[in-house]
């Protein structure tokens, strides 16, 4: 992970890291941000918060030195920069997070909330990927942008095709547009159709 942030970096692009647990150790690479799936209150969100900064702001150990050498400065520079500037993002993902949005958007050092709309259907409406139109889906979604905005933190979602971005994107902060194993998918789907007989 220590190389593909540092390649990220290199072309000008902040690297965002998908997490799948709040644990400390797992923030210790030369990146720009965190994002931690299925945040569902106040305390989940602490607890990324806390995992997330270095002391007195939480409790993140400093483990490896990788993160301060990939940014060419001493420790301690870098954890004072990192406590600064890391981006701590949540995701937004059920009806529980939902039902608490408003109060995790209120927890110091969250910047972004982040809807994952393919889980949050399936927690709310049983079934993926939802049409868009249904009143509980785009209740879920409106309640997230609102309370994002009340508590001034960014708010992005996953947009699954170009057209959907463009749109998102006149309500959202960022988008992330599809994922790695869908463009993957599409790229090689193209190109075996080019390369058999």
């Amino acid at each position: 992970m220590h190389s593909a942030t540092a390649a990220i970096a290199s072309m000008g692009v902040s690297p965002l890291v998908r997490l799948r647990t709040t644990h400390a150790d797992l923030n210790l690479m030369a990146t720009s941000g965190i994002l931690v799936p299925q945040i569902n209150t106040a305390n989940e969100a602490e607890a990324v918060v806390a995992a997330a900064k270095f002391p007195p702001l939480g409790h993140r150990g400093q483990g490896s030195p990788f993160a301060a050498l990939a940014h060419g400065v001493d420790l301690p520079t870098y954890i004072k920069i990192a406590n600064e500037t890391l981006l701590t993002c949540v995701q937004i993902e059920t009806k529980e997070g939902v039902e608490n949005v408003d109060a995790i958007c209120a927890v110091p050092g969250i910047d972004m909330v982040f809807i994952g709309p393919n889980d949050l259907a399936l927690s709310l409406l049983g079934y993926v990927p939802a049409r868009g139109d249904e009143p509980e889906f785009i209740d879920a979604i409106q309640r997230t942008v609102a309370a994002a905005k009340k508590h001034k933190k960014w708010v992005g979602r996953l947009s699954n095709n170009g057209a959907l971005c463009k749109e998102h994107l006149k309500v959202f902060d960022t988008v992330a547009l599809s994922y790695d194993v869908r463009a993957l998918q599409s790229w090689y789907t193209s190109e075996l159709k080019v390369a058999r007989p």
